[in-house]
């Protein structure tokens, strides 16, 4: 008898723990990084002017706050410019039309996005591209450029100059410049793309082979040199960033390709395209894996199916190879809506990417390319993000490996009618340190006979800055249990603290 209740007592507790299981498996994620990039180099800001930017800004947020997004990756660099105020680089021609100009009515386009992004629970991740200083359709440089004041420092390579990787000057005038963004702008990241060395063209050469004999560094080979240049700088970065504000995360969107199998059989992806260590000279494994980056955003553009560089193959390579820091898919939103899914020609491609990306135990999030097309809805996308894959609220993945302590928890969680309705009111914990400051609140709400559980992200009613939410009252009837809980810089989650109220 005693064998048999063992028997059954061991039966029960394997029902629960497979319910409770299976529970959780089925709540959507409450840590995922949902980003979008906005760009300016594809003119869609360039002589708007200050209201109507403005107008198109809100629109693009508003939808993508719609749509699920938490996080801007917004170009404020193209091409030693800026989009916001500087003393080290001119007016973006991509704002007025004329590098050099200012904007009139006169406005920081990079304060008031982070104002906006903050204000929507949104996180602001100032983009840069750290060489270009020339793209080809710019015809005039302003007198303060970096080109027209040091000439020697850049070189012309397609049309373009770039400030050339292998001196140390402009490896520290570029740490400038991102300590001066970081130090003024309260962002929450900065973010650096796929442009090092230039994507080679046929016929043309980098003219650095007389630097690479003055200044070897020790290196018989110029590309070994090249990636040592390139190594050396993405180190400087990191370095710049966690000195100024440690709280920041540094984020590197490189080439899909790492690297193909014909150049590294241990290495490379089964994929013939064009490569980031030897074409571009960047080493972006050894980035992730010695931490001088914060996250990782692959630009894996192709299609599923596509001949010579697979999705498939390589979200499943980056999944193997880059978990040892938080890993995003940068996704192309058209290309992912124009194809097919080979194994169901019915559909598009959404369905099966989103599919892959929650069998990927590494991949923690993704990044649109790019936020217009989300916003004008190509193909139903953001509509299948608003109300399938981005339904509910998403918290940042954490980053232990920049803390890993949770702030303390609100105080005096209080309701209170006011002139503009009922509100409920509470204070921020008290802070020693950057590790404990809070900078953004979640409200989750359950009704009457709910359990509390704040794994469930579908029951989060708000992420805000502000340390109030109106509440929906309407009678005083309805009972329901209100949780607020405070995140750091991080994104750590403090314990919650309840209110039981009627509405």
């Amino acid at each position: 008898m005693g064998k048999n209740r063992c028997y059954y007592l061991l039966v029960f507790v394997m029902i629960m723990l497979s319910g409770a299981l299976n529970a959780s498996a089925q709540l959507p994620n409450k840590r995922e990084f949902r980003g979008a990039w906005i760009q300016c180099v594809n003119g869609q800001f360039q002589g708007l002017g200050t209201e109507a930017m403005q107008r198109t800004l809100t629109l693009q947020l508003d939808e993508l706050q719609k749509d699920g997004v938490n996080a801007i990756i917004f170009q404020v660099r193209a091409e030693c410019d800026a989009l916001y105020e500087s003393s080290l680089e001119p007016w973006s021609r991509f704002l007025t039309g004329v590098q050099g100009q200012a904007p009139q009515p006169f406005w920081d386009p990079l304060q008031w996005m982070v104002t906006e992004c903050h204000r929507r629970g949104m996180e602001l991740h100032a983009w840069i591209n750290p060489y270009r200083a020339k793209t080809k359709n710019t015809t005039r440089l302003a007198g303060n450029h970096v080109a027209i004041r040091h000439p020697g420092r850049v070189f012309a390579y397609d049309g373009q100059f770039i400030l050339n990787p292998g001196l140390d000057e402009n490896r520290r005038y570029i740490c400038k410049v991102v300590d001066d963004i970081v130090s003024r702008y309260d962002i929450d990241g900065l973010h650096i793309d796929d442009y090092f060395y230039p994507y080679p063209v046929s016929g043309q050469v980098i003219p650095d082979e007389a630097l690479f004999r003055q200044n070897s560094n020790g290196l018989k080979n110029v590309n070994d040199w090249r990636r040592d240049n390139v190594n050396r700088f993405v180190k400087e970065l990191s370095e710049t960033i966690r000195q100024r504000k440690p709280w920041v995360k540094f984020g590197v969107s490189p080439f899909g390709i790492y690297r193909n199998k014909k150049s590294d059989p241990v290495n490379g992806s089964e994929t013939n395209g064009l490569q980031n260590y030897d074409d571009l000279y960047a080493d972006v494994l050894l980035w992730v894996n010695n931490g001088w980056i914060d996250y990782c955003v692959p630009q894996i553009y192709w299609q599923i199916g596509h001949p010579t560089a697979d999705y498939k193959t390589l979200i499943t390579w980056w999944n193997r190879f880059a978990g040892k820091r938080p890993l995003y898919i940068g996704e192309d939103v058209e290309r992912t809506v124009k194809f097919p899914d080979p194994a169901q020609p019915a559909s598009n491609q959404m369905p099966a990417k989103y599919r892959l990306h929650s069998q990927m135990p590494n991949v923690k999030g993704t990044v649109l390319w790019y936020a217009k097309a989300v916003v004008d809805n190509v193909g139903n996308y953001g509509t299948m993000l608003r109300n399938e894959y981005w339904k509910y609220p998403a918290l940042p993945p954490l980053m232990p490996f920049m803390d890993d302590k949770d702030p303390k928890k609100v105080k005096k969680v209080k309701p209170v009618w006011t002139s503009d309705g009922y509100i409920l009111f509470w204070t921020a914990p008290k802070a020693k340190k950057w590790g404990d400051v809070v900078n953004r609140y979640v409200v989750y709400r359950f009704n009457k006979g709910e359990k509390v559980n704040l794994n469930d992200p579908s029951r989060i009613v708000a992420v805000t800055t502000e340390p109030l939410y109106k509440l929906p009252y309407v009678d005083g009837k309805a009972k329901s249990t209100y949780v607020v809980t405070a995140l750091d810089r991080v994104g750590n989650e403090s314990k919650g603290v309840k209110k039981r109220i009627k509405l």
